[in-house]
């Protein structure tokens, strides 16, 4: 395509492995940014459309909080890529919680769950919120209870798991089921990628440049999600260990927290574990030097030297991964 042919002998068009591209390996370069196939779901939790529904129903129920106050969108709000643009949620005591809230964005393909991995699947993650304390504090056994009172959700559990009771499993499964549904849509850069030339503007191609190549963001942030799904210490000030602080975690784990995606980023400031950098520039300004050095930082995290005009190229590339504005129709809660 003459755009990608133009960038190339630009010599704008780095792999993530710091070779230049050339003619030869455009279509190489572009295959690690194409979109994948249907979202995956496991064996043992196999998709239907009844059970993404019921899952979706009590994602955005405030029953499974122990107050009736708290439901799962109300962290994760699709309107905010579904996060909610605050550094620190709030949880049922209204204290802060001690991380910011994580998107749910393309969970499909994780492998470990959370900030620092700690859960190995998405169906033991999708309770830990619910069953903590200091977030939505319902003991398990008395939600299973509440949910077999309402009339209205004998049917749909009924149709997700027929000629079986109401039970934690099955909400656990329902709701990781639908969270597997929730994939970004097209964005402008997959237009580009897919060969519309005018999907994007050049500072924004500059910045793709940038982002896979001398800027080096592409070494953790790469593949369609732009996340390599791993742990990295980035260098934050911050006192939280991450996956360092997990039992039997080896000693260069230490404040190390997993690449999030770069999908809809626009619509999730602020950024960070902890949300503490409010703007992608000044994500950026801390890549470029204004990290921690300490022993455990990623190899990948080094001191850049970015023109204003540089930054201002590679915020213009973000802005292109957040999908098209759509509408997610909220499901009525069973009475």
């Amino acid at each position: 395509m003459k755009i990608w042919h133009s960038l190339v002998l630009a010599g704008l068009i780095l792999t993530p492995f710091g070779a230049r591209a050339s003619p030869d390996n455009t279509a190489e370069v572009k295959a690690q940014f194409q979109r994948p196939g249907p979202a995956p779901h496991p064996r043992f939790n196999p998709f239907t459309t009844a059970k993404a529904k019921l899952g979706k129903v009590l994602f955005f129920d405030p029953r499974l909080s122990g107050a009736n106050a708290i439901s799962c969108a109300d962290c994760h709000n699709p309107r905010l890529g579904w996060e909610d643009g605050l550094a620190r949620s709030f949880g049922a005591a209204g204290r802060p919680l001690d991380r910011h809230t994580p998107t749910i964005l393309n969970l499909a393909w994780a492998k470990q769950f959370g900030w620092d991995g700690r859960i190995p699947t998405l169906e033991g993650f999708v309770l830990g919120p619910i069953a903590n304390a200091k977030e939505m504090d319902q003991d398990l056994d008395n939600l299973v209870t509440e949910l077999r009172a309402v009339p209205g959700y004998a049917s749909l559990f009924a149709a997700a798991f027929p000629g079986t009771e109401i039970n934690i499993d099955h909400v656990s499964l329902a709701i990781a089921t639908f969270e597997r549904t929730v994939v970004s849509d097209t964005a402008p850069f997959d237009r580009w990628i897919a060969g519309d030339e005018t999907a994007i503007g050049t500072s924004a191609k500059k910045g793709f440049g940038l982002f896979i190549g001398k800027a080096g963001c592409a070494q953790c942030h790469k593949g369609w999600a732009f996340t390599d799904n791993a742990f990295h210490d980035i260098g934050l000030p911050s006192l939280d260990m991450g996956r360092g602080g997990l039992e039997d975690a080896p000693q260069d784990s230490k404040h190390a927290f997993k690449t999030p995606t770069l999908r809809n980023i626009v619509s999730r400031a602020p950024y960070m574990h902890d949300g503490s950098l409010d703007t992608l520039e000044t994500v950026i300004d801390h890549y470029a030097d204004k990290f921690k050095r300490r022993r455990t930082l990623a190899k990948e995290i080094k001191p850049l030297s970015l023109s204003g005009e540089d930054k201002l190229n590679l915020v213009a590339f973000l802005h292109i991964l957040t999908e098209d504005k759509k509408r997610v129709l909220l499901p009525e809660i069973p009475q």
